[in-house]
């Protein structure tokens, strides 16, 4: 028999608040959720910003070959102390001037690399803290949905020793039932009604820090209507990690890093040790007169000759570089054992977790049939009370067991997928197991 058990209740779970003035229903998907988080987190929006500044750069990289430009204007006054002498060269005296430099050197094609190479980081890392995000927003979202329907349980529990105290009252004055069957019914219900009001007291608290991280309101009728149903996985951890491991944001900024810095290492060497040209040109006129006009250029090579001179400051600068790079492919090598050993145990991990859901929704099963069992006895005066009530607590204990192992397994897929940065969506359409084993 096909058993096909769906994660959470597939009715919508409203989530009620004090109705305000200008309230209103709002159905809040799991995109919706995902979307409104993105668009209010603050870390993201400084991150956008870098990714703009960092793109400017890269869409102006001819800016780092653009030639400096200069113009200058002067005026002064001159006046001779003898008046007899060169009286010409007295009054007011304008100079106007122009100047353009331009600085060749064999390392700016790395520096230009460097740019494009930086703007690409910042990608990476604003499409990863959105992941990360995502990852975080749907763990809570489904975490409010467990609530839900664990206070969903609470309140039918509530209700079922509701109706048991009411039945112990008749039997009581019937005299069928004694009085201490009657006082045992009566704390069952008050803690019955404990436990519901302490866990709408949390889930109300949970709820209202959620939206309010989405930038909801919570004065509206909120309905959490995504769902997600629980199948068994499959993994195989060496087919992930030879399609994935290359994939993980890590892996790729590590790999960035090593380019950036051997970019670096050339640039240092290059503009430490190769010649550098620079080319000048510069016009002056003086009174705006045409026939005082002067233009001047003028072409220098530099040829450096301390880098080349084994500890010297800038060959220091030079070795450093080099040890860098070095540094960033150790570093590489670590970030891929620990990313292999990662998604190896996660896989693992989830093999293994299958079983306690199994368990536990035959424990629920179980529980649920021994309370119908134990509450026909009870009707029939073959049960006493204080057992009717410890069956119930446990078939509602085994209730939460279940939503927890559920969930747990779910959440270890959503760590395997970051893990692999990959849709969970995807990794369950891939690796879902669809038969009897679900």
């Amino acid at each position: 028999m096909r058993r096909v058990i769906v994660f959470f209740a597939s009715f919508l779970v409203f989530i009620s608040f004090p109705v305000v003035q200008n309230s209103f229903a709002y159905d809040l998907t799991l995109e919706d959720a995902i979307n409104l988080a993105i668009e209010n987190n603050l870390n993201l929006r400084r991150q956008q910003i870098d990714l703009s500044s960092s793109g400017y750069s890269e869409r102006n990289l001819w800016a780092e070959i653009f030639p400096a430009i200069n113009a200058n204007l002067s005026a002064g006054y001159r006046t001779n102390l003898f008046s007899s002498i060169e009286p010409g060269n007295s009054g007011l005296n304008y100079n106007v001037g122009l100047g353009i430099s331009l600085g060749l050197n064999a390392g700016i094609p790395y520096i230009i690399n460097n740019i494009s190479l930086a703007h690409q980081i910042n990608i990476l890392r604003f499409e990863d803290a959105v992941n990360q995000l995502s990852i975080q927003i749907t763990k809570k979202y489904f975490s409010l949905i467990a609530e839900k329907n664990n206070l969903l349980l609470l309140e039918e529990i509530q209700n079922l020793t509701q109706s048991q105290y009411n039945r112990s009252q008749i039997s009581f004055r019937n005299g069928l039932v004694g009085e201490i069957t009657l006082l045992q019914s009566s704390l069952s219900l008050a803690n019955a009604r404990y436990n519901y009001n302490a866990a709408s007291v949390a889930f109300f608290n949970n709820i209202t820090e959620f939206l309010t991280t989405l930038g909801i309101t919570p004065n509206n009728d909120i309905t959490l209507s995504s769902n997600f149903e629980i199948i068994k996985i499959e993994t195989n951890a060496e087919e992930l990690i030879t399609r994935h491991l290359y994939l993980r944001p890590d892996v790729i900024r590590n790999k960035q890093e090593i380019q950036r810095l051997e970019n670096l290492s050339r640039q240092t060497s290059l503009q430490s040790r190769s010649p550098s040209l620079n080319l000048s040109i510069d016009w002056g006129s003086s009174n705006f007169d045409p026939f005082l006009d002067s233009i001047s250029a003028s072409a220098r090579l530099s040829i450096p000759i301390d880098p080349w001179i084994p500890g010297s400051s800038r060959a220091q600068n030079i070795t450093r570089a080099s040890v860098a790079i070095e540094r960033a492919k150790l570093d590489l090598e670590i970030t891929l054992a620990s990313a292999i050993t990662q998604i190896t145990s996660l896989s693992a991990l989830l093999r293994g977790s299958w079983d306690s859901v199994l368990l536990a929704r035959l424990g629920y099963e179980v529980a649920q049939r021994t309370y119908q069992l134990t509450e026909n006895g009870f009707n029939n005066g073959t049960v006493e009370a204080l057992t009717l009530q410890d069956v119930r607590n446990n078939m509602a204990n085994s209730r939460q067991r279940l939503l927890q192992a559920e969930l747990s397994y779910f959440f270890m897929i959503l760590d395997l997928s970051a893990a692999l940065n990959a849709d969970w969506k995807n990794l369950i359409q891939n690796f879902g197991v669809t038969g009897e084993e679900r």
